[in-house]
């Protein structure tokens, strides 16, 4: 029997975030160690009368086995890095739906690599960004992104599995009776604060770790609020682009593509950080 909050997480990613429906094509991006919520997800997309397709990729560029990808980055030539996925371009281009669901058994593996060498696998991406933020922009493509617990984000974390696998299924909401419910709710919160935000136009942020002031004079605000990142729930907007005047620290590291970034601290200047 499976655990009823990866069921759960999967009537959320599938029923609430991208609302498959009949004939829908759905790709779903996931690694080995997310099988269970795989399935989960497999299976109500076929309830939901979509045709769903698994692709064992760590994210839209990279091979998701364990070890591919830094494999592929240390060893392939430049021409090959710069190689274009053709499969990804196809489903950018012709699917209706994406699912990216991230369960890494090794946060820190791609930390040897040389960031050069990762960056040109990114440039290689260029055109097939353009059609999925067009795609995105005119909601013809849904996407949804989020995260299966495993013992590397836990380790990270600072949790054993089984208090991660509670956190991460509390902040997604899987563990209660009616999640999407649970979703609703916070929209319906999240939009009365962005109502109230319609007609201001200047935002101060002071603090232990910020001193800013920045322009949202006729900006849009966006309810994020689970539609494209499970678990969610913030609001964001732009700021005027030349607005922003102050700094900010960030006291929380953060690992991105293997490498762990701590004591970032950006100071600006008429919107540009200086």
């Amino acid at each position: 029997m499976p655990d009823p909050r990866t069921t759960n997480l999967a009537n959320i990613l599938v029923n609430y975030s991208t609302k498959v429906k009949k004939n829908d094509l759905v790709a779903v991006y996931a690694e080995p160690a997310s099988t269970p919520l795989v399935q989960e997800v497999f299976r109500e997309i076929l309830h939901a009368g979509g045709q769903p397709y698994i692709f064992p990729w760590a994210s839209m560029y990279l091979p998701g086995y364990e070890g591919l990808s830094s494999l592929y980055l240390n060893e392939a030539s430049q021409d090959q890095l710069l190689h274009e996925d053709v499969i990804a371009r196809k489903v950018m281009s012709e699917f209706d739906v994406g699912i990216s669901i991230y369960s890494t058994d090794n946060t820190k593996s791609l930390s040897g690599v040389d960031p050069s060498r990762i960056q040109a696998r990114y440039r290689s991406m260029t055109e097939y960004l353009k059609i999925y933020r067009q795609r995105s922009a005119d909601k013809t493509y849904r996407w949804v992104i989020t995260m299966f617990p495993t013992n590397a984000y836990a380790q990270d974390a600072e949790m054993s599995l089984a208090e991660y696998e509670d956190f991460v299924y509390g902040a997604t909401f899987a563990d209660q009776t009616d999640p999407v419910a649970e979703w609703q709710r916070i929209h319906d919160f999240q939009q009365r604060l962005i109502d109230w935000l319609h007609d201001k136009h200047e935002i101060v942020l002071t603090g232990a770790n910020i001193d800013l002031q920045l322009s949202i004079s006729e900006r849009d605000f966006i309810n994020a609020d689970g539609e494209h990142n499970i678990p969610s729930g913030e609001i964001y907007t732009s700021p005027i682009e030349d607005s922003a005047n102050g700094w900010v620290r960030f006291s929380y590291p953060a690992v991105f593509r293997g490498r762990e970034c701590e004591g970032v601290e950006l100071t600006l200047k008429d919107g540009k950080v200086i």
